[in-house]
């Protein structure tokens, strides 16, 4: 038996592989960047290509800093950018069209044109999420309708579907030579097509999106063998037996693995999840009903989630768009120049407004400004955003479950900010709590794919290897937290009801 489990997190940002011990320490990192394309307003894509030769390189990489060979290990699991499309030739192995990213808006009016005159919820009872653009499902229509050849392709039976974890493991498993056309349960149902109570597809509702079902991969756990890696592969013979998208990985990594538990994820954007176990809770409040994961043949677990678009990467637009900070860890430096936020609120509805809002209408705004705000300030709302945004999320979680939460799991690269995570304690009135390895996403990866083939033995083995490294307590009197929550509602709405006939 192998040592170690490496996980593949193919992030929005970058792809990295990461090989765990036995007690969920990393042991080694491959990380790259890939390009971001912007071609228009509202589009966000990814050179599918680019991501699967970062994928092998990254590998490389882990395996040569730890001084390793694929005897060392023992499975590799996979996390993945959730909604992110990718559609591809199955002869060729070539994309028809770049990656439509999650965050990418184009598809409002094939989402305007699906909901009619039943709304966006026409779909909810049954997947579990509104018709937005968000999910991949408008994506693929969205090049179906558009990119030359393609319908026709794909009533031919010639295209495959695929999130980022499909096409990665397709490709790790021989691509064109009977690659493995699979995904697991957790990223099925951020399609718009899986029922969750079956975790099937749905034939009617991919009739309504004008999507054959032959583009569709199998619906497996999220812990099993789902094939090995091909000869041509570093790790060739290795089992890949693990697939959880990023924000169930995440809280998979947490050990957050009961009703009632949850995590919050501090990334390109914010990823709330509450676990509520075999019970499928369908969201009045604006959260989505998911699932959290399910190992091999036990019972699926259910999850509500609220997902915020714009956070780590609103640090990313002050650094690359706006050129007040070099590095992003800098902004913390900035936020602690000044004693407040001055007057100022910062709602980063880039993409619309994301959970519980559901507001595509909505666009960024920085409200309060006087003559007195510098830079600082600036830097202090855009902290603050996400911590607002996160309190918005947790009070429909409590509405929705009936439960207060009693303290927050927090994770992902915002986590090291310490100036946010009191913020975010205080705003919320509960502790929040970082674990001592971050990387939770992978590890989570790691975990699912570690028990599909014994590594770990059990769940409660897992969450031995849990373990807290830092707690912030609430400090903020109500008053003063009741006051920056009214004013932050207050921006809010005025973000709403931008987006128009005339407005891009």
């Amino acid at each position: 038996m192998g040592d170690y489990i490496l996980a593949i997190d193919q992030g929005t940002t970058s792809s990295r592989a990461i090989i765990f011990d036995k007690k969920g320490s990393i042991i080694s990192v491959g990380q790259k960047e890939h390009e971001q394309f912007f071609p228009r307003p509202g589009w966000v894509e990814h050179d599918a290509n680019e991501i699967w030769h970062n994928v092998q390189e990254v590998i490389g990489l882990a395996l040569s800093r730890a001084d390793l060979t694929r005897h060392h290990i023992e499975a590799i699991g996979i996390t993945n950018q959730r909604e992110t499309a990718v559609v591809w030739d199955r002869t060729t192995g070539k994309p028809v069209y770049n990656a439509i990213v999650w965050q990418d808006t184009r598809t409002q009016d094939i989402v305007d044109r699906l909901a009619g005159d039943e709304g966006p919820e026409r779909f909810k009872s049954v997947v579990g999420l509104p018709l937005a653009t968000y999910f991949s499902g408008t994506k693929i229509a969205w090049i179906l309708e558009n990119v030359d050849g393609a319908r026709e392709k794909a009533e031919a039976g010639d295209l495959m579907f695929g999130t980022t974890d499909t096409w990665v493991l397709w490709n790790l498993t021989g691509g064109v030579d009977g690659g493995a056309h699979v995904t697991d349960v957790t990223n099925a149902s951020r399609t718009l097509f899986m029922d969750l109570e079956t975790l099937e597809w749905r034939d009617d509702i991919l009739g309504e999106f004008g999507v054959p079902r032959s583009m569709m991969p199998e619906i497996r756990s999220s812990s099993e063998i789902y094939g090995y890696a091909e000869d041509s592969s570093l790790l060739r013979e290795t089992p890949i037996a693990g697939i959880l998208g990023d924000q169930q990985a995440a809280t998979f990594g947490q050990a957050a693995f009961e009703a009632g538990e949850s995590k919050n994820t501090y990334g390109t954007g914010n990823f709330l999840i509450f676990q509520t176990g075999e019970e499928k809770i369908l969201s009045k409040n604006g959260l989505l009903t998911t699932i959290g994961y399910k190992l091999g043949d036990q019972p699926v677990q259910y999850a509500l989630e609220g997902s915020i678009a714009v956070t780590g990467s609103l640090v990313q637009w002050l650094r690359d768009q706006l050129g007040i900070i070099r590095e992003a860890p800098e902004v913390e430096d900035l936020a602690k120049d000044v004693d407040d936020n001055g007057g100022v609120y910062f709602v980063p509805a880039f993409s619309g407004l994301y959970a519980p809002y559901w507001r595509p209408d909505a666009r960024g705004a920085i409200v309060g400004m006087t003559r007195y705000v510098n830079k600082g300030h600036i830097a202090r709302a855009a902290l603050e955003a996400v911590a607002f945004q996160t309190r918005d999320v947790l009070d429909a979680v409590n509405a929705d479950a009936g439960v207060d939460l009693s303290e927050l799991r927090v994770d992902g690269g915002m986590v090291a900010n310490d100036t946010l995570m009191q913020f975010q304690a205080d705003v919320l009135g509960v502790p929040v709590v970082r674990p001592v390895v971050a990387e939770t996403t992978a590890l989570g990866a790691a975990y699912a794919a570690g028990l599909a083939v014994g590594f770990w033995k059990d769940l409660g083995e897992v969450r031995k290897n849990w373990q807290e490294d830092a707690r912030w307590e609430p400090q903020m009197p109500q008053d003063e937290v009741e006051r920056t929550l009214r004013l932050w509602r207050k921006a809010v709405a005025k973000s709403m009801d931008w987006v128009d006939e005339d407005v891009i």
